[in-house]
């Protein structure tokens, strides 16, 4: 699957980092990670911790999937709103939910510090906010199912927006949230990996998979063999192509990089924004002086109708932004789509979907994907030793 088009902001911006040689001989190890995006990055960083030996490929050249097209915000906030997700999984799950993607965002911070990312990292305040009078009273119930349940949140009026510079009828504004480069992380965690015994190939596609007895073997196309006890995969959208459960529905998504600012409008400084359209629009400043929106979902038919859409998502985003920040001019410089996706409750699946298998998934569906991913690297030994986890229970296949 072609999860984005071509050149997005971040490649641009970063071009390759390093490279890393496709697979040649047939191999063994104790796992076999693959996808080598910010997913698969983060549990190989998490596997490595616990003494793990570990392969990772990736079909194309290292983090160029979803990972390059990510417009990088980080948020506690999930797809569905807290007030809607307890009614459909529950209180418990649901709080949970968002507190452990609250936590997230604190835990990614010690590890870019750790594996000494220059990722661009900034702590924001994060403001969702009504593009329309009638979902006022909506974002309120949302407000109170915050505050009740703990979490830091400010109702912001039309007023007080106003003075941020952004025409709306009310927000929420919180202070968990944050962004960076995820790109340049994902690439800089992989070198500390490398660096301490994982060994990645690149441009190596799995071509099939068998299980004899205790140990897996993964076939490439290329015909070789890596020999593991456990796979764990981290292909995120394109995990279509391996389970039979339909988990994720597709979309295409689109997202714009303004040319840069001398200043930084005011407006961007401190915070991240997000409405309650549905697709919801998004917005955030980068650390080089411009502005990055996104937003435009529609239906995933196939990447070439997906990548023939962008010129007029570029307008239709254009003239969004400037709805919003009328007083703030945006010229875009670069635009690029992605593949998207959401899940029934908008959230994400980690575990086993066959118990028979040693073949476990950690993916990170939906807007919040990074801070997922953080989550799943709690999950991942859990899965692999076969011994409970909350998260293996509330985002199980077949739930």
């Amino acid at each position: 699957m072609n999860v984005r088009s071509n050149e997005p902001f971040w490649l641009i911006k970063n071009a390759l980092p390093q490279s890393y040689p496709s697979l040649k001989e047939s191999i063994s190890s104790e796992v076999l990670l693959i996808g080598a995006g910010i997913t698969g990055a983060l549990v190989a960083f998490q596997l490595l911790k616990s003494g793990k030996k570990i392969i990772m490929v990736d079909r194309r050249d290292i983090c160029n999937g979803s990972t390059a097209a990510s417009t990088s915000m980080l948020q506690y906030e999930i797809d569905v709103p807290l007030h809607k997700l307890i009614e459909k999984v529950g209180l418990t799950c649901a709080v949970s939910s968002y507190q452990n993607c609250e936590k997230s965002i604190s835990d990614i911070k010690k590890i870019i510090n750790e594996v000494k990312s220059d990722c661009g990292f900034q702590q924001k305040y994060s403001v969702y906010f009504a593009s329309s009078k009638k979902d006022v009273d909506f974002l309120k119930d949302e407000f109170n199912a915050r505050k009740e349940h703990g979490f830091s949140v400010k109702w912001l009026s039309k007023e007080a927006l106003e003075k941020l510079g952004l025409k709306a009828y009310a927000a929420i504004e919180s202070k968990a949230g944050a962004v960076m480069d995820v790109y340049r992380l994902a690439n800089d965690i992989l070198k500390y990996c490398t660096e301490n015994g994982v060994k990645i190939y690149d441009r190596t596609n799995i071509e099939g998979i068998k299980h004899e007895k205790e140990k897996v073997i993964a076939k490439t196309d290329s015909g070789f063999t890596i020999t593991v006890e456990d796979v764990v995969h981290c292909t995120g959208y394109e995990s279509v192509e391996t389970i039979k459960e339909n988990i994720v529905d597709l979309k295409s998504t689109f997202a714009l990089a303004s040319e840069s600012f001398k200043k930084i409008p005011d407006a961007f400084k401190k915070h991240i924004y997000w409405n309650t359209d549905s697709p919801y629009l998004y917005f955030r400043s980068t650390d080089d002086g411009r502005i990055i929106m996104g937003g435009g979902d529609s239906d995933f038919k196939n990447a070439a109708r997906r990548d023939a859409l962008l010129p007029k998502k570029e307008k239709e985003l254009t003239a969004k932004f400037s709805k919003c920040f009328p007083d703030i001019p945006f010229v875009a410089d670069y635009s690029w789509a992605g593949t998207f996706g959401e899940t029934k409750d908008g959230l994400p699946y980690f575990g086993n979907p066959d118990p028979i298998k040693r073949e476990h998934y950690i993916l990170g569906f939906g807007g919040n994907g990074i801070t997922f991913s953080v989550m799943g690297m709690e999950a991942i030994l859990h899965a692999i030793n076969r011994t409970p986890h909350p998260y293996l229970e509330y985002y199980k296949f077949n739930r």
